[in-house]
């Protein structure tokens, strides 16, 4: 008798796509295959339901998906039609996020990659921003050099204070690098609001991370990598144990209010 199929195992094992899904997949190999780019126009319904010998209703449904994707961009009228579209970064962000809206993340699992990553970062760019590049980044700082008057101002400057880190992200030559570094600060700005990790006024957190983003500026206009990765990890380290102590006390005040 075969062991019993248990929820965990169901869950597991990979689900077959739909017959539309399968088209949609089959329409990206053959657009990736015909060396297409974005704004080019994509045969039309006809042409796609001979080319993939599915029905009228399948075809449909696989262009659909698609534009949910944002892969294609369907336009009407004169000169209308389906093209190949270019998914934005932040329209990428947020799909990504729309995946882990339900996890159960902690400043601890964004941390444990922003310390692995951004030191990287950090080495690579010394000496290869711009003065225009270093300008902004200064300019980001400002916006936060000031301590907090209130909380609303806290939460302002928090998410201030991770648009450098954006920033910084937006300059890194490797895009997969600068990608995932973007996401997770832009994860952690939605964390730092969502659960108000805020509210507790922290005046050494805000003195620090100013303190060592204006460090890592210098560094950088400097061209020294190994100072700019030392003050990144430093900053991300200690940026991590100032977080987790906000994520304990406000989940502290939550359990103390119930």
């Amino acid at each position: 008798m075969p062991p019993a199929t248990t929820r965990s195992t169901r869950d597991a094992a990979p689900q077959r796509l739909s017959r539309p899904a399968q088209v949609a997949e089959a329409i990206k190999s053959w657009v990736v295959e015909a060396n297409m780019k974005p704004g080019d126009r994509l045969p039309n319904e006809l042409e796609m339901i001979e080319r993939f010998g599915m029905a009228k209703g399948t075809i449909r449904e696989a262009m659909r998906i698609l534009e949910a994707q944002g892969l294609v961009k369907t336009r009407t009228g004169p000169g209308g039609g389906s093209f190949v579209h270019e998914v934005s970064e932040a329209r990428a962000r947020a799909l990504l996020g729309n995946y882990f809206y339900f996890k159960d993340l902690t400043v601890t699992d964004i941390y444990q990659l922003r310390l692995v990553l951004e030191p990287e970062l950090a080495a690579d760019l010394a000496g290869q921003l711009s003065a225009d590049q270093l300008a902004a980044l200064e300019a980001n700082v400002a916006r936060y050099v000031t301590p907090p008057k209130d909380a609303e101002e806290e939460r302002q400057q928090h998410i201030a204070s991770l648009d450098f880190h954006k920033l910084l992200a937006s300059y890194a030559g490797n895009e997969l690098l600068g990608f995932l570094i973007g996401f997770m600060a832009q994860m952690l700005s939605d964390l730092t609001v969502m659960r108000r990790l805020y509210e507790p006024r922290n005046y050494e957190l805000w003195k620090m991370g100013t303190d060592h983003q204006i460090e890592l500026i210098t560094a950088l206009r400097l061209g020294d990598g190994p100072r700019a990765r030392a003050i990144m990890r430093e900053h991300m380290e200690a940026a991590q144990a100032f977080m987790v102590r906000q994520e304990a006390e406000m989940e502290r005040r939550f359990l103390a209010g119930r």
